[in-house]
């Protein structure tokens, strides 16, 4: 056997391996998705439940029926998309303080932030609520927003891409008369790009799937999220289980963190590139 065939065969086993798990990921997906379209009365167990007799939509009409299913899409869009924007701010801002500037006490305020990271956020729950009921924001659509538009691992990722930014670049737009937040907004946000769009995807993911943070600030259900929402839902009605129901609010909770995660990586693999020829 020569080194082309092996080469082949080894390239062949690890594509069989990673097609394998790609369908192992994807079944639950597939099969969540498939008896959402079933009607009440078929299977949703075993082999049967990948059989479709009758494809219909009404789960979806009764999932709109039981909760305010737009008003809880748009409360899941606006805090994940205004709580990515804010983030990604102040995390940067942060990153590029820590990376580029020298003040007394940056390294010990920066081993401060990231020994927060050792803190599990839930064990701050109970003094984060007082906070956020003094200000009157419990039950508001911002207490998901203000506590986290800066995070202990956000900005130690962007500071450490940040420190491989050529000082001449930042000192030849000093020297030009530049400001330092003109610098930030001109020189340094357009060659991070490519950290910026990774850290936007995982952000937004994780805003848009975040459960416990809404449920323990939000109140009312026009104010809750989507992922809340569908948790919500009814475990019968009547003398059955209307699964079909909810998984088809699983899947409208699911399927979008799936096209978002394809978008954001394919605006990611562009960045990197584009960062790459400007460097």
């Amino acid at each position: 056997m020569n080194y082309r065939t092996k080469a082949l065969i080894q390239k062949f086993g690890v594509h069989a391996l990673l097609l394998i798990i790609v369908v192992l990921c994807l079944f639950p997906v597939v099969w969540m998705s498939i008896i959402s379209i079933k009607s009440v009365g078929e299977s949703v167990t075993g082999f049967n439940a990948l059989r479709i007799q009758a494809p219909t939509l009404a789960n979806y009409r009764r999932l709109f029926e039981l909760v305010p299913l737009w008003r809880n899409l748009f409360n899941s869009a606006f805090t994940s998309v205004v709580g990515t924007a804010t983030t990604l701010f102040f995390c940067s801002l942060g990153g590029y303080a820590f990376a580029k500037f020298r003040f007394p006490g940056r390294n010990a305020l920066f081993f401060f932030v990231i020994g927060t990271m050792m803190i599990s956020p839930e064990a701050g729950a109970i003094p984060l609520f007082v906070i956020m009921r003094r200000l009157g924001l419990v039950n508001s659509l911002w207490s998901l927003i203000i506590p986290r538009m800066a995070t202990a691992i956000g900005i130690f990722y962007l500071r450490q891409y940040m420190l491989d930014l050529p000082d001449a670049i930042l000192d030849s737009a000093r020297i030009d008369g530049c400001s330092e937040f003109g610098i930030y907004r001109k020189i340094v946000v357009p060659i991070a790009k490519p950290a910026l769009a990774a850290w936007a995807s995982i952000t937004l993911i994780v805003r848009w799937n975040d459960f416990f943070w809404p449920l323990l600030f939000l109140r009312d259900s026009q104010k809750y999220t989507l992922m809340v929402s569908v948790s919500m839902l009814p475990v019968s009605d009547g003398l059955s289980t209307p699964w079909q129901v909810v998984l088809a609010g699983t899947t409208l909770v699911i399927v979008p963190s799936i096209i978002l995660y394809l978008a954001m990586q394919m605006y990611q693999k562009s960045n990197i590139v584009a960062g790459a020829v400007k460097g």
